[in-house]
């Protein structure tokens, strides 16, 4: 098994000084070649070129792996400047919509999101919607709740042994005699009054956000071009104050914010 490593070994060496001898020889052609005649007057002077340095297959090699990352770097350089440069276009886009105010706040009163989407806000659309689909689901629940308490408590006060719906709220194996009447119309008209404030508060939320719609579409619409950059700066320098026409004016600091 070792002599044909051998083998092996003797035979990649000896592709490897054929083709060093190769590019040699290739060379040393090229050098001949490149004489070139330069007539002056009457005279025929022959000048040799410069002739070019044998470099060895490696360093062939390595000045062509060189140009290869060189060549590939710049490339990459190219591409990254045009990333950056489209990049910057996209953040000095300056949007041309001009929203009308009062326009955002009739279609904000029309239906809710209506503003919002008429302000490209369409982000708060989600908030809008959940809003109103938990605070109405929230009113009709209590509302129903509402309503069966106060049967109930309407059926335990009066006379008639017949309206009986409060035993609704009890197990089945319940009767009437194992209630106790007083404590039965406290407990159902502390739970009416309980889901009517509920239910009252509910629809107070929905008249809220309904105004909270309405005045965002129309703050949006009017700082809509309203400049949101980051750049928060504060530069603090002597100035002169004036005090009076009489007077000279005093010295002292004027702070500038920018935000």
């Amino acid at each position: 098994m070792r002599v044909f490593n051998y083998i092996a070994c003797l035979k990649y060496a000896a592709k490897y000084i054929v083709a060093l001898w190769l590019c040699m020889f290739a060379f040393a052609l090229q050098a001949q070649k490149s004489e070139r005649v330069v007539l002056h007057s009457d005279t025929l002077v022959v000048q040799p070129m410069i002739e070019p340095v044998v470099m060895p297959a490696d360093s062939i090699v390595g000045a062509f792996s060189s140009s290869l990352d060189s060549i590939a770097t710049t490339s990459m350089l190219i591409d990254s400047t045009a990333v950056v440069v489209d990049t910057i276009a996209d953040k000095i886009h300056v949007s041309t919509f001009d929203p009308d105010a009062m326009r955002a706040v009739w279609l904000s009163a029309l239906c809710p999101g209506l503003g919002q989407i008429y302000n490209h806000r369409y982000w708060k659309l989600p908030i809008v919607v959940g809003g109103f689909t938990g605070l109405i689901y929230a009113t009709t629940w209590n509302g129903r709740m509402f309503n069966e308490y106060q049967q109930a408590y309407l059926d335990v006060t009066d006379t008639d042994p017949n309206t009986n719906s409060y035993m609704n709220f009890f197990p089945p194996y319940y009767t009437e005699d194992m209630i106790d009447p007083g404590w039965l119309k406290n407990v159902l008209k502390s739970r009416k009054d309980t889901y009517r404030h509920y239910r009252d508060y509910c629809i107070v939320g929905m008249v809220a956000l309904y105004l909270v719609c309405i005045i965002d579409a129309y703050v949006d619409a009017e700082m809509y071009h309203f400049d949101m950059s980051s750049d928060l700066s504060m530069a603090v320098k002597p100035a002169l104050i004036p005090v009076s026409l009489q007077q000279q004016p005093a010295l002292g600091l004027q702070c500038a914010i920018t935000f």
